[in-house]
């Protein structure tokens, strides 16, 4: 399995590991539900290192990004980011990814651990500008601070003024005592927070800096499991769950980041579907009986015909209640519509609601 910069301090902190994406991740620490009400009221930090980064440069790199991504990145200015897909020919999602414009005609694309090889792959395809392209995944480490207090921790350790990067804006600063570090008001979450990305030689330094900084506002160190869970809560796809290469932008919900007003890979299937109208769509429901979903378990109507399947699901540890998602039949997908998820042969009533379970406090 490959390594983050940071695995063997996980390994001594005592953090449950397991094999996510090809690398070696931590799944917890003091338990997930611990983690989890650690983000949504105070603080905590993931090692999210696996997820890749290619750098694109020259006069060609706007063009190539317009014509495989569903977002207009032309809306872009430098210290600026925005939430895209990669479509293919049919229109499925090849994946999910950020895209950051950087100075100087070049750009940051972030994309999924488990897509990395596909991604590039997919990028060298289309690249028929000769654009310079560079995968600094294995050189480049990423920490995502989440919670309420995140953006205080981290204040102490820059010069940089966080108040002045608005969400989905980015900067790049001295940051711990170490220069070049990717400052960037996003997260996964919703519960506000920043990523700081930097050369993996910075790691543990950065590190140990943030729980000196941050010991005394309750921050902690968090993994895979509670980060599913909260952007459960706030209804993130996860790739090869909720999005995959057979679903689409429009069915899962995902029309806000699908612009028309340019041609990009699958452009015309999607448009056709946007006129058409959508088969299935992606829907959050309720449990309101025993029964956890779990991915691929099936969803009914109220009569017992089957309308879909799960994607995702679990325990929502601030409802207090199990949640999920899934694709149904478009019309079935209303919320308030009531559904029955199948658990080991038992049917278990369920209700369609909108999304996203959690409301961040204002």
């Amino acid at each position: 399995m490959k390594t983050t910069a940071l695995t063997d301090v996980h390994i001594a902190l005592g953090a449950k590991m397991t094999a996510f994406a090809g690398y070696n991740m931590p799944v917890s620490y003091s338990g997930i539900n611990d983690e989890h009400h650690t983000v949504r009221n105070a603080a905590g930090v993931f090692d999210v290192s696996h997820m890749g980064e290619f750098i694109l440069k020259g006069e060609g790199a706007l063009d190539l990004i317009q014509r495989i991504t569903t977002n207009d990145a032309s809306k872009l200015t430098p210290g600026k980011a925005q939430y895209s897909c990669f479509t293919n020919e049919q229109g499925g999602i090849i994946d999910d990814l950020i895209v950051y414009c950087l100075p100087g005609n070049a750009w940051m694309l972030v994309v999924n651990a488990s897509n990395i090889e596909k991604d590039w792959n997919h990028l060298v395809k289309y690249n028929s500008g000769n654009v310079e392209m560079h995968n600094i995944s294995d050189k480049t480490s990423l920490l995502a601070v989440q919670g309420p207090k995140a953006k205080s921790i981290l204040q102490k350790l820059t010069q940089v003024n966080l108040d002045e990067i608005p969400y989905y804006h980015f900067t790049k600063g001295v940051f711990a005592g170490r220069e070049n570090v990717l400052l960037s008001n996003t997260g996964y979450t919703g519960s506000g927070g920043f990523e700081i990305y930097f050369e993996n030689n910075h790691a543990v330094t950065i590190w140990n800096k943030l729980f000196e900084a941050g010991h005394s506002e309750g921050l902690k160190p968090c993994g895979l499991g509670a980060r599913d869970t909260l952007r459960m809560e706030m209804c993130f796809c996860l790739y090869g769950n909720d999005i995959d290469d057979t679903t689409s932008p429009l069915e899962a919900g995902l029309g806000w980041i699908t612009k028309f007003s340019k041609v990009f890979t699958g452009s015309s299937v999607l448009q056709k579907q946007k006129e058409e109208g959508v088969k299935k769509k992606l829907i959050a429901f309720e449990v309101e009986g025993k029964g956890i979903p779990r991915k691929g378990y099936d969803l009914c109507s109220e009569e017992g015909d089957l309308i879909g399947h799960v994607t995702s699901g679990t325990q929502s540890p601030t409802l207090g209640k199990p949640i999920g998602m899934g694709y149904v039949k478009a019309e079935y997908a209303k919320p308030d519509t009531k559904i029955n998820l199948m658990v080991r042969d038992s049917s278990v009533e369920a209700r369609i609601v909108k999304s996203p379970f959690y409301k961040q406090p204002s």
